[in-house]
């Protein structure tokens, strides 16, 4: 599966292969229980954020990925938001530090 990642100008396109999506169940599985306590976006704090929200914050540790030239987190936060946004195919990063700007299509 490819995921369009789009950050202000720059436009690449990320292929997460099934097999890792599938083989990913528990470190996303982690990731929720991890936001289950509530997550920070911005100045506010979420007690229960929604799917999309935890796909931002996803966003955002794929942002800060990318930036570090971390492979292996930028295909695992691709891959969370894939899992949980069932038809995505595009995701335009906010990187002015607002998660709530990032829209997935």
């Amino acid at each position: 599966m490819e995921l369009n990642i789009i950050i202000d100008d720059y436009s690449m396109d990320l292929n997460i292969p099934e097999s890792f999506i599938a083989s990913s169940d528990e470190a996303f599985d982690r990731l929720d229980q991890n936001m289950d306590r509530g997550i920070q976006i911005g100045r506010q704090w979420i007690e229960r954020p929604s799917p999309r929200q935890r796909c931002q914050v996803a966003a955002d540790k794929l942002l800060t990925a990318l930036e570090t030239d971390n492979e292996s987190l930028a295909l695992l936060s691709a891959a969370y938001i894939v899992s949980r946004i069932p038809g995505v195919q595009r995701v335009r990063i906010d990187n002015s530090g607002e998660l709530q700007g990032t829209v997935f299509e």
